[in-house]
């Protein structure tokens, strides 16, 4: 028997109205597609921060030193450094959602490894595999940011992104001390791990790589709407073409200075600073690492926001760089009291929220076909900063130990601190000469 024809019953798909692609993505959208991004980035912030608050656990543990806890903290950068270019090519080829996924994916299995393992070596392959995974945590930020919302909020979310990931960092100082002494390190790092998987569920389900997917107007340029299949040698190409121009390389050194220097004494070695200085216990000791992250956190987005509004990058840039400068001198090299070293401690680490307008500053500085290249590059300026100096910091420190050990572990004095932060002064004075020779933008593409 024939079937009957249906072609000319009209289909639901005919009669309802197509989504206009003019049409800009709703902001809760958007929002959602970032947040899910912004999450990730704030579990990896949270990641290489986290050793901060658990470094004689770690020495214990694993029966090292000064130098060595500095390594094991560094592998974390140490791979995310190496993972910038083939995070630049994957975040175009395979697009922000799959990356996003993979990464979240492979930061909860490294973040397992070093949670469960008593043996040193693996415990560093796990920090690398966190480090590595998360590297793209930044990049596929700014992908979304790009493709979901107008070019004028770049600067704004660049700083937003940063505020995440510092409450991240926030919650891997006291939240995280009460924790591992509650139910341990390794105990609290492997549910850190099971939170991480969670990221990977929420990525599968919420974000798109671009509004079309949704039947909405995108905000990338044309050329950027597609996904492009760089190689790596095409995108290696990319980052030395790059360095052709002026500020490229000038910011690429800077912004290591004030993140590295946030980072290296937040991160690893603000808490047995603050016990050889004060007398501080733990808690007490991240609690004014937590201060510090809160300002960090706060004046990123407003550094951003009010760069956006003068229509100028370098005055925010410089002043932050030379103010933070400043304020790590007097803490490490002036008797302050507690209090008077906290309020310093938070004007210092608001300073370094300039940092965040590197990535602006860049972009507007190179062509817009290398806007994932010059992000990729920013970052890597960023991520050589603490994973020179924790390292740094710590082998000075071994050589400055007087021999004290206190229930068997190294105790290190004021002095020896004292000249292992001299590392962090001496590039952030370059770093003030450096941003003062970069060419103003007006927060406009000036190549």
């Amino acid at each position: 028997m024939p079937v009957p024809e249906r072609a000319s019953a009209p289909t639901e798909s005919a009669v309802r109205p197509q989504p206009d692609l003019a049409e800009s993505p709703p902001s809760w959208l958007a929002w959602s597609v970032w947040g899910v991004a912004a999450i990730f980035y704030l579990t990896g912030f949270y990641q290489r921060v986290s050793p901060a608050v658990m470094t004689s656990e770690l020495m214990h543990s694993f029966g090292i030193g000064a130098k060595d806890l500095g390594n094991l903290s560094a592998f974390y950068f140490y791979a995310y450094v190496a993972m910038q270019i083939p995070t630049g090519v994957l975040v175009d080829s395979w697009g922000a959602r799959k990356l996003l996924i993979a990464g979240s994916i492979s930061a909860a299995a490294g973040t397992f490894l070093f949670g469960a393992t008593g043996n040193f070596a693996l415990a560093c392959t796990g920090r690398a595999i966190v480090g590595g995974a998360t590297a793209v945590g930044w990049l596929v930020l700014l992908k979304l940011a790009t493709h979901w919302f107008p070019s004028k909020r770049f600067a704004m979310l660049s700083g937003l992104g940063l505020f995440f990931g510092n409450i991240g960092a926030l919650t891997a100082q006291v939240p995280l001390r009460l924790m591992i002494e509650h139910f341990g390190w390794r105990a609290v790092v492997l549910g850190s791990g099971a939170v991480v998987f969670g990221v990977c569920l929420l990525a599968w389900a919420v974000v798109r790589d671009d509004p079309a997917e949704r039947q909405f107007r995108s905000y990338a340029p044309s050329s950027l709407q597609r996904k492009d299949k760089r190689d790596i040698a095409a995108l290696g190409a990319g980052f030395r073409k790059v360095f052709e121009y002026r500020n490229t390389w000038l910011i690429f050194f800077a912004q290591g200075s004030m993140v590295g220097s946030i980072l290296a004494f937040t991160g690893l070695w603000g808490t047995p600073f603050l016990r050889a200085r004060f007398g501080l216990q733990p808690a007490s000791a991240a609690a004014v690492c937590s201060v510090m992250i809160v300002c960090w956190a706060v004046a990123s987005p407003v550094a951003g926001a009010l760069s956006d509004r003068i229509g100028r990058r370098k005055p925010i840039y410089m002043s932050g760089c030379l103010l933070a400068t400043v304020g790590w001198t007097v803490m490490f090299y002036t008797a302050l009291p507690l209090a008077a070293f906290v309020a310093v401690a938070a004007f210092t680490s608001a300073s370094c929220g300039a940092v965040v307008l590197g990535f602006a500053y860049g972009k507007e500085s190179v062509p817009v076909q290398f806007l994932g290249t010059i992000s990729g590059t920013i970052n890597i300026g960023n991520m050589i900063g603490p994973m020179l100096l924790q390292p740094g910091i710590g082998r000075i420190l071994e050589q400055r130990w007087s021999g004290q050990l206190i229930n068997g572990l190294r105790v290190y004095g004021v002095d020896a601190f004292q000249t292992a932060f001299l590392l962090m002064i001496a590039w952030l004075v370059l770093a003030c000469v450096l941003i003062s020779l970069t060419r103003e933008t007006h927060c406009k593409p000036t190549a």
